[in-house]
């Protein structure tokens, strides 16, 4: 990081093993620096041309260039050596205050960065200084200033500049992140007041009386280290106004062993550090700790440049795929597809055979797909889906390799439904954890409900500047890794929560929803008469409410798009050990959105069970749509990325779109059908793409909401919207038979980005819901077949699912999950999805693992891989979603059509109405008994009947024959009638059953 000259001028420190940094022997690699002779051979982009001018090499940048790298100067032939220590000084000023990026970088595809730097200019020739490491080998490397990006044009000049290198003589790098380049990423902290990085150093606020050193610290775990080797343990420290640090090497686990433990006094200068040692042990559990306590007053502490250099270096990283047959590795319906993918050199088909222990059950040839896009492996595929026997312990045998087991049965994503949705209470805030509803190890106290150190959520601030108000955070969900709360992801989960259960209303092979019922989940509010499924998403409902900006306040109605720590903290930590203070951020248009459909839909859900809190829930819906009508244009700072993600989104016609949907399908109010039908988004075909949707492109939501939940749509324009679900479907099909591995997603590198996963569910989730409007089995079989790559049949050969399979994800990027950094904590629970493969390798650990990789290997099960395994609630959200789905589609076909029923309204008044119910025997057999079931849009209620005896359950009613008209024959009718309660649109309901299977 950037230092003043003078700090680089450390005193000597004498303490034994302990000496000044070293820059002996180095090499220049650049060629007139100080423009003497011209500017050869510097070059320069066409629109930025360039002059020596007194000594210095000034360029003339354009003004309004988009990005930073249309506009550029640099110096070529820089080469690259891995561990070696490089030294970067120069001197620039611009004409205008700007900020430029100046880049040491491989000169060719992928473009990956040794150093990468923002640097602030103005009029005035500053002298910047970088040190850094190389961090691989190449001989074409290049220095580079990027220049574009400023509104303004302006003047670059450059002057003395020198870019040096000494052989790195002691090994490889242990540290990762030691210039705190990609922020915390990969250290911890404990006991302090907040840690953030500040002008490109770690700096911790440490309060002063910690009884001991190790009441607080900062440091990094999993540090490498091997018996007998030598390694230098270097880093850059201050503390204002002083204190004394513990710096060491020390095991990261009980009993702590220290290999390197020194005492430091530091001052308000930065001072550069420097010991050596020998390591007794072979260990991966190592740590570089910095132990901050023991210290009378509070300090600040800053920390730069950390480095432990020595022992060998880590063979390249290669994947355990284990065996060449990929398979479902949880298992397959008897009923459904399938299919299996063989890496293999055979071009030829290739014989297969199913078995169980010696026995071979079925068998065939293979199909050869060739290369494979997203993994670059040459594939075949195995269809044996005519084999259709339950059973357990299976595997499938091709080309000499025998895959992991799985089962055939109809109840094989039974509890995946289960552990799918139970993730969302494990991830409260705000709430006590249960142990004994979900197993002692994910039991802990209540996080965030301003016990100490907690500070938030029930009385939190916005950041400086933003407001004058404080408000009730309390409650919601947890969104990732981090504790932070974010609307717009938890109103998307949300929704697809609610989606669940409303689904159940209108998909014939929903069971009525009895399996998303009142006590089918383990929570807190089992047995309160409330569907489980609407419990959960009203925890984080009511955390987005109190999210809404308060009456008399400016952008009143408008929600805050996010609340969470002032700055990054370490991982593990638990919620209730978070230190940080908490903050409300600006409010958003996106998140007043998410606010305003999700609430929406909860108010016609919950109507039938909790009139007041539905009501609430709609006039906050309301309210919120208002606001973002007054307020179309109000966006998240894509920079507001300090202690928390950004979720920044410029264009928000989508979420317009999906509220208008909602609070239309909600109210049936003519305003709200205009918004609608006035979107773009209304016939789009983009709406579903092909790389899915998700929290960023929400237009799906309302689409699929408007083709299957009852309204007053015009009978052709549900129609077309059906439709269009169902060509979105068939192009899902088209891409899913494109890709051997059979997921609904395309193979280019385009479609494996951060947290995939949930988009290619999200893409199972529109192939299902043709499946429940058309009853086309070929999108049942699609929506399962995908289920085959989330759950091992990939070419990782992994199960993205936590518990799910013989080689699944445990290490997911989580601070309450932190098994793999402290054996104490538990690994995420059964029913976690992680975010998947991701060839933008955004966090630095996937970055120096994976670089290079082909679309499908880039994801890796470590905690520190946040851009690659993180949890998070709207991945979950999918998974849950999908799973309720695939749970329902045991049976091997659905029940025959053996009737019709005719619902006709006869009269309505202002809170009432009367229907007449008609069921048609179509069938060729006598119905000796009836029981017609349907579910109410809302809170309608059945006050009287006639020619029927009916009983309600939340919406659902169910209407039993009478002694009199117990036998329906073949052609024939019965008639019953009834009256009933309606506050608000009461469209014809979307399924009837009668005695459990569908009518026509």
């Amino acid at each position: 990081m950037k230092r003043a000259l003078a700090v680089l001028a450390a005193a000597l420190l004498t303490a034994a093993g302990l000496a000044t940094a070293a820059y002996a022997e180095e090499v220049q690699h650049i060629d007139n620096g100080t423009f003497d002779s011209g500017t050869a051979p510097w070059w320069n982009t066409g629109n930025a041309p360039v002059s020596a001018v007194d000594g210095r090499l000034c360029a003339e940048v354009p003004g309004g260039l988009a990005n930073p790298w249309d506009g550029a100067i640099g110096h070529s032939d820089i080469p690259l050596v891995d561990g070696d220590a490089y030294r970067l000084t120069f001197s620039a000023s611009a004409s205008v205050p700007v900020t430029v990026r100046a880049n040491v970088q491989l000169n060719e595809a992928p473009y990956t960065t040794a150093l990468s730097r923002e640097v602030a200019l103005t009029g005035t020739p500053q002298t910047f200084v970088y040190d850094f490491s190389g961090n691989l080998d190449s001989s074409n490397g290049v220095f580079t200033f990027q220049l574009g990006g400023s509104a303004e044009p302006f003047t670059f000049c450059l002057d003395d500049v020198s870019l040096t290198s000494e052989a790195g003589s002691s090994g490889p790098e242990q540290v990762e992140n030691g210039d705190f380049a990609d922020g915390t990423a990969g250290w911890y902290s404990y006991g302090t007041t907040s840690t953030a990085v500040v002008d490109g150093k770690l700096c911790s606020e440490v309060p002063g009386g910690l009884a001991n050193p190790w009441d607080g610290g900062v440091g990094q775990n999993g540090v490498t280290l091997v018996a007998g080797a030598a390694y230098t343990f270097s880093f850059d420290a201050s503390a204002a106004p002083g204190a004394t640090v513990r710096a060491a090497v020390q095991l990261g686990v009980d009993p702590y062993t220290s290999f390197l433990t020194r005492d430091v006094v530091l001052t308000g200068e930065t001072q550069h550090l420097e010991f050596t040692l020998t390591s007794p042990v072979d260990t991966e559990q190592a740590q570089v700790a910095f132990q901050v306590g023991a210290n009378p007053t509070a300090y600040t502490f800053c920390l730069d440049n950390v480095s432990l250099i020595g022992g060998e270096e880590e063979p390249p990283y290669v994947p355990d795929t284990g065996p060449r047959v990929r398979v479902n590795q949880v298992g397959y319906l008897p009923a459904g597809p399938k299919n299996a993918t063989v890496v293999t050199a055979a071009t030829d088909p290739l014989p297969w055979e199913l078995t169980k222990g010696t026995t071979v059950l079925a068998s065939g040839q293979s199909t050869p797909r060739g290369v494979d896009q997203a993994s670059g492996q040459n594939v075949h595929t195995i269809d044996f889906s005519a084999y259709r026997t339950a059973g357990t312990g299976y595997t499938l045998t091709a080309d000499g390799e025998t895959s992991h087991p799985f089962d055939i049965s109809a109840d094989v994503y039974k509890q995946l439904r289960s552990d799918a949705l139970q993730f969302f209470y494990i991830q409260r805030s705000g709430i006590a954890i249960d142990g004994a509803l979900v197993g002692e190890q994910y039991a802990r106290p209540a996080g965030h409900l301003d016990v100490a150190p907690n500070r938030g959520d029930t009385d939190v601030p916005c950041q400086p500047g933003v407001c004058g108000y404080r408000l009730d955070a309390r409650g919601g969900w947890y969104d990732a890794g981090d504790h932070g709360k974010y609307v717009v992801n938890g109103g998307i989960a949300t929704a697809q929560l609610l989606g669940a259960f409303e689904r159940t209303k209108t998909a014939a092979s929903a069971g009525a929803g009895a399996a998303l019922g009142d006590s089918t989940l383990r929570l807190p509010e089992r047995g309160n008469g409330t569907p489980d499924v609407l419990d959960e998403a009203r925890w984080e409902l009511e955390f987005l409410l109190r999210m809404q900006v308060p009456a008399g306040q400016p952008r009143a109605g408008m929600a805050h798009h996010k609340m969470h720590d002032a700055a990054w903290t370490g991982l593990p930590l638990q919620p209730e050990d978070d230190p940080q203070q908490r903050e409300l951020h600006p409010p958003s248009t996106a998140a007043t959105l998410n606010l305003a459909a999700a609430a929406a839909q909860g108010a016609r859900l919950f109507a039938p069970y909790d009139a007041p809190f539905a009501a609430k829930a709609l006039t906050a819906a309301k309210t919120a749509y208002a606001a973002a009508k007054a307020n179309p244009a109000v966006y998240a700072d894509p920079n507001d990325g300090t202690g928390g993600g950004t979720y920044s989104d410029n264009d928000v016609s989508d979420e317009f779109y999906w509220a208008a949907a909602e609070l239309y399908l909600t109210t049936g109010e003519a305003p709200y059908l205009a918004d609608v039908t006035a979107s773009a988004h209304h016939t789009s075909a983009d709406v579903f793409g092909p790389v899915g949707f998700g929290w960023g492109s929400t237009a799906a939501l309302g689409r699929l909401d408007l083709a299957t939940v009852p309204s007053g749509l015009p009978a052709a324009e549900r129609q077309r919207l059906r439709t269009s679900v169902l060509a979105a479907a068939d192009a899902y099909l088209t891409t899913q038979a494109g890709q051997a591995y059979g997921l609904p997603m395309p193979g280019h590198r385009g479609a494996y980005f951060w947290g995939a996963n949930s988009n290619v569910l999200n893409n199972m989730a529109v192939l299902a819901t043709a499946y429940d409007l058309s009853g086309d089995a070929r999108y049942r079989d699609g929506a399962i077949q995908g289920m085959d790559y989330i759950l091992g049949r990939n070419a990782l050969n992994h199960s993205y699912v936590t518990g799910w399979g013989e080689k699944a994800s445990k290490n997911q990027h989580s601070r309450i999950f932190g098994n793999q950094l402290d054996a104490s904590l538990p690994n995420p629970p059964a029913g976690s999805i992680a975010g998947g493969a991701n060839a933008g390798l955004d966090d630095p650990y996937a970055k120096q693992l994976l670089e290079g990789c082909q679309p499908m290997f880039c994801y890796v099960d470590h905690i520190e891989s946040y851009a690659t395994n993180e949890v998070a609630v709207n991945w979950n959200s999918a998974l849950a979603w999908v799973a309720s789905f695939l749970a329902d589609q045991g049976a091997a076909a659905p029940p025959a059509v053996r009737c019709k029923v005719d619902y006709v309204i006869h009269g309505s008044w202002s809170g009432g109405f009367t229907a007449q119910v008609t069921l048609t025997n179509t069938g060729t057999t006598a119905i000796n008994g009836w029981a017609v079931r349907w579910a109410f849009l809302g809170g309608q209620q059945v006050t009287q009947s006639w020619l029927a005896d009916t009983t309600q359950s939340g919406a659902t009613v169910t209407a039993r024959n009478q002694s009199h008209n117990r036998v329906i024959q073949p052609g024939s009718t019965k008639t019953f009638g009834f009256n009933g309660t309606s506050h608000g649109p009461n469209p014809v309901p979307g399924l009837f059953t009668v005695n459990g299977a569908a009518c026509g």
